[in-house]
């Protein structure tokens, strides 16, 4: 009898959980469905964008819209190489880039140490005028800057390019909020053993910034790779173009009449690579690294 009583709230329960799974599996296959959709709707122009660059030009100018190139061909990227000044363009980004990344990494690094652990008079109005410098548009230094790279002979020149990038806002904001989650008895450890301010920032505290310093690389990279207002206003010769200056140019219709997509979206396709290779490797870094600045913040 007591056998028989125990049965349905067993089964009832049972049941309960069997609908309790069925529900959590199908809002798990929605889940996924929705982001496979909204995944390949975000991959869909990347996919255009290799196949028209494998395209003949009329074929790109009547299907361009078919992830299908008919036929294959690598014509356009033979004239990016051998009838563009693209290798130009591209050596003129790897130099700068490298150079801003580094700068960027030391500088913004050194300042965001500064303001986590330093007390000094005007440091929180300091603070604040860099958070306002993150907000202030772009477009509206350019000319100023435009005046200023002329007052101090940099226009037109390498450094032009290179000295006004190599520190920004944002990164200092970035490793100010990391520096400030590391505990202060590490540091207060190195001091008691004879280390000065720089000793410690450089040789403790710093190595401790992985996480930190990969994302400010990965943004730097990717920030002055793709740069191309200032390179509007800080250089003219067209021996000094990167790869945004020289795109643009190229996109403008300099090497002649017609759409030429297969020639433009090759060359946009070339100068993507380096910064979507860079992102993958380092992905998980970065998604550490913004995690653990969006929690301190």
């Amino acid at each position: 009898m007591d056998v028989l009583t125990q049965r349905p709230p067993v089964e009832a329960a049972s049941g309960r959980r069997g609908a309790r799974a069925a529900r959590t599996l199908v809002n798990r296959i929605l889940g996924y469905a929705i982001l496979i959709f909204f995944g390949l709707v975000f991959l869909y122009p990347f996919v255009i964008q290799i196949a028209n660059s494998l395209k003949t030009e009329p074929d790109a100018a009547a299907n361009g819209l078919s992830p299908i190139p008919d036929p294959v061909t690598l014509a356009a990227f033979e004239r990016i190489f051998g009838g563009t000044n693209f290798p130009l363009w591209l050596g003129n980004s790897v130099l700068v880039t490298v150079l801003v990344t580094v700068g960027r990494v030391f500088f913004d690094s050194l300042a965001g140490y500064a303001l986590a652990r330093l007390r000094f008079r005007g440091r929180a109005g300091l603070f604040a005028a860099i958070i306002a410098v993150m907000a202030v548009p772009g477009v509206v230094l350019l000319i100023p800057k435009f005046l200023v790279l002329k007052q101090l002979g940099l226009y037109d020149s390498y450094s032009g390019l290179v000295v006004p990038l190599l520190a920004d806002a944002a990164g200092v904001f970035i490793m100010k909020q990391f520096f400030e989650s590391v505990p202060v008895s590490v540091e207060e450890a190195a001091r008691i053993d004879g280390a000065g301010i720089f000793r410690t920032y450089w040789s403790v505290v710093l190595p401790m910034a992985k996480p930190a310093l990969i994302t400010l690389t990965i943004l730097s990279f990717q920030g002055s790779w793709n740069e191309f207002p200032h390179s509007l206003v800080a250089v003219q010769s067209p021996d000094l173009f990167t790869l945004p200056r020289g795109l643009a140019d190229l996109f403008s219709g300099s090497l002649g009449k017609g759409n030429q997509y297969p020639l433009k979206l090759g060359a946009a396709l070339l100068a993507t690579i380096p910064v979507a290779v860079l992102f993958a490797i380092f992905q998980r870094y970065f998604v550490r690294g913004a995690n653990e600045g969006t929690d301190k913040g």
